[in-house]
Formats: C-alpha cells, sequence, structure tokens
C-alpha cells in the first residue's frame, strides 16, 4: 500500500483540481484564448509531443529487439527505450479514457462538432464517442509527460529542461484554445503516472 500512496495522492490532487477547473478556470480561460489567443508561437510549442512521438514506436520496436536478442543497450539506450514505452502506455490509455468522459472541446474543430465557443456546449457526455468528443483529457499533455517523466527520474540533471518543455507544451494548447485547462491537468497527471510506473518497474 506504501508503494501506491504517490499515485493515489497524485489522483486525489487531480480530482480536485480538475473539479474546481471545470466549474471556475475552464470557461474564463477559453473565452480569452479565443479572444486573444492563437498566435504561431502558441501552435509551434503545442507540436512538441508530435516531434517527440513521431520517433517514439520506431525506438520501442529497434530497442525492443535488441533486448529480445539478448543485445545488452547502454542506459542511454535504456532510457529512449522506457520513454517510448511510458508515450506508446499513456497514449493507449489515454483514448480510453477520452472515450469515458465524452467531452467537446473548447472549439469547433472537425465536421461541425459541438464546443463551448461554437455552441455553447459544455460539460461531459461519458462514452459519447466521437472526434468531437476527445478533450479530456489532453493527448499532448500526456504524452509529452509520459517521456519527460522518464527523463527526469534518469536524468535529474536536466530537470529544468525537461520541465520547461511540459510548461511550453500547456502554454501553446492554452493559447491555442486546443482544450481546456482541465483536460490539461489531466493529461499532465496521466502522462505523470504512467511514466512514474514504468521507472518504477524498470530502475534506470
Amino acid at each position: 500500500m506504501k508503494g501506491l500512496r504517490p499515485f493515489l495522492l497524485v489522483l486525489l490532487l487531480t480530482i480536485v483540481l480538475v473539479a474546481l477547473c471545470v466549474r471556475f478556470v475552464d470557461r474564463a480561460v477559453a473565452l480569452y484564448a479565443h479572444a486573444h489567443g492563437g498566435a504561431h508561437i502558441f501552435f509551434l510549442l503545442q507540436r512538441i509531443p508530435a516531434w517527440l512521438g513521431m520517433a517514439a514506436v520506431p525506438l520501442l520496436v529497434v530497442f525492443g529487439l535488441a533486448r529480445a536478442g539478448g543485445m545488452k543497450l547502454a542506459r542511454p539506450m535504456r532510457v529512449l527505450f522506457l520513454a517510448a514505452l511510458s508515450f506508446i502506455l499513456a497514449i493507449a490509455i489515454k483514448d480510453a479514457l477520452k472515450y469515458a468522459f465524452g467531452r467537446p472541446w473548447p472549439e469547433t474543430w472537425i465536421h461541425h462538432n459541438p464546443s463551448f465557443i461554437g455552441t455553447h456546449t459544455f460539460g461531459f457526455f461519458p462514452f459519447h464517442g466521437g472526434e468531437g468528443f476527445a478533450s479530456f483529457p489532453s493527448g499532448h499533455m500526456t504524452a509529452i509527460t509520459a517521456i519527460m517523466g522518464v527523463f527526469c527520474a534518469a536524468w535529474p540533471q536536466w530537470r529544468l529542461v525537461w520541465t520547461a518543455l511540459v510548461a511550453a507544451t500547456a502554454i501553446g494548447l492554452l493559447g491555442m484554445d486546443y482544450h481546456f485547462v482541465s483536460d490539461v491537468i489531466a493529461g499532465t497527471a496521466l502522462g505523470g503516472l504512467v511514466s512514474l510506473a514504468v521507472v518504477r518497474l524498470n530502475r534506470v
């Protein structure tokens, strides 16, 4: 039970923060971003996980085959392998949660989807399905924290850099009005918890 304590504390804190943001913060930030956001720098910042994620599957396959073949990986290679594994696992869980929560996006992006800005639709519609109901949790934040969490554990001396990349992604998503604040918090927590689990199971 002691080993589960960090996971339970993060989960509890996430639930509280998400509830508070849904009630008091999400709509105000979305309205502000709609009116004042959209700068190109925000778009570039929110692309960070996509650039990193493109390498995850090839790394997982190559290093996985190497380990299966009995090759001893150098520590940097092992860290990259675990980061790729964390990414893949976190994305799979994120997809299931998006379907389970069924939250519309802040803006209308896909096939005239309902949204807070476009159609004043705000809330959760569990198991609704469809691309228009996949805002929660943020996949971008899940991805970046799943990778950076492993990096933080393996290379703590660069923790400020890894944290800055996570923060930059969050700023980009909110600045583009791609996600609500609570989506960002939930995605950050999910990626962080998955990376913690992967690190604990495979000591780097």
